[in-house]
């Protein structure tokens, strides 16, 4: 977007956050998120900005539809995320904009002519690789404690400031991290997982005393943290990192019901432990029995994808296990319910037939 933009010409525009932060760091950038000083929600309408904001003004550009903030402040009036009131005036400066940042990394602005502002140290910070927060104001919202970790998933080179980490522990202290809703949770967990070291965002939960509180269910050791970088290394999908974080927890139902994990995530979760207890199966019944149980006719790439899964947690056969697949599934169950005259005995003959499938191999 250029200067002559007439959306944008004449206004206080800069670039902020993780666009910034990902270009310097030479690393592909997502979004754009704007920040506008020193004009009214009318005079963004009347550019042709359409308003999307809910607790503070937000608009989206007219034609590339990026998002445009009002600079603001904030102060804390309640309990969790949520709990801030916003001002929105126009006499509010971009530093105190981005005073009220999480991390110093993620306070440097760009306006459009390229120059940079970073009035928190973030520039230095990315240079010495140091996740550190901007101010005081973190332990005020939990939601900044989940992005710390998980930023540190998707930085793992990047150490954590020791004063941060002590600002982490005072939102699980205070019962400010109690306050977090389960959709912000899974939204920042999902994110974490798909990093190149999502380990380490349950390490820094932990350390700061947030993961018992958050995900009390989940059964956390440094082994999951190594299977789920090699889940990163293979591009497994969520639903199989998700299901290899929970391999050591035997409620993970309940987990994924506090956190509102999808559907496909917490079946996933169930059927991975299922098959690590299955996979050395000696013979053509327990074999049979396993993919039943995972549904291999309906759901056969589920059950690939599964196999890869437990690859990253101990050595698979898993040419063996696609060669039963195929045999299970070239059974005809059409051609052998069309010979049964009494329909009641088709089941038993179909499970047969794959039993027969599957013999061939073992034998």
């Amino acid at each position: 977007m250029s200067r002559i933009d007439p959306a944008i010409d004449g206004l206080q525009a800069y670039v902020v956050g993780g666009a910034v932060r990902d270009a310097l760091l030479q690393q592909p950038a997502g979004d754009r998120d704007w920040v506008v000083v020193g004009a009214t929600p009318a005079e963004m309408e009347a550019r042709g900005f359409i308003p999307v904001g809910g607790d503070f003004p937000v608009f989206l550009h007219p034609r590339t539809k990026e998002e445009f903030a009002l600079a603001r402040t904030e102060r804390k009036s309640g309990r969790g995320y949520k709990g801030f009131t916003f001002y929105t005036g126009t006499d509010v400066t971009l530093e105190d904009d981005l005073q009220r940042r999480d991390l110093t990394i993620n306070a440097i602005a760009r306006h459009a002519d390229g120059t940079l502002v970073d009035p928190c140290g973030g520039l230095a910070d990315l240079q010495a690789g140091v996740l550190r927060h901007v101010g005081a104001a973190f332990s005020e919202d939990p939601v900044r404690l989940l992005r710390l970790a998980r930023f540190a998933a998707r930085f793992p080179t990047f150490t954590v400031a020791p004063e941060t980490m002590e600002q982490a522990a005072l939102l699980v202290e205070s019962g400010e991290v109690d306050a977090l809703v389960p959709e912000r949770v899974w939204q920042e967990v999902a994110k974490g997982l798909m990093t190149e070291r999502p380990g380490r965002m349950f390490e820094v939960l932990s350390q700061s005393g947030a993961l018992a509180r958050v995900m009390p269910e989940l059964v956390y050791g440094d082994e999951i943290g190594i299977e789920l970088a090699k889940a990163h290394r293979q591009g497994l999908s969520l639903a199989s990192r998700y299901a290899i974080l929970c391999r050591l927890t035997p409620e993970s139902d309940a987990l994924s019901r506090r956190v509102r994990a999808p559907s496909e995530c917490a079946s996933h979760a169930v059927l991975l432990r299922e098959m690590l207890a299955g996979l050395d199966a000696q013979d053509a019944d327990t074999a049979l029995s396993l993919m039943e149980r995972c549904d291999v006719l309906r759901k056969p790439q589920r059950f690939k994808e599964l196999l890869q899964a437990c690859a990253c947690v101990r050595e698979v056969d898993q040419s063996a296990w696609h060669a039963r697949l195929q045999a299970v599934c070239s059974v005809d169950a059409g051609a052998i319910a069309r010979t049964c005259e009494d329909r009641s005995n088709i089941p038993a003959a179909v499970r047969g037939a794959r039993l027969q499938a599957l013999q061939a191999l073992f034998s």
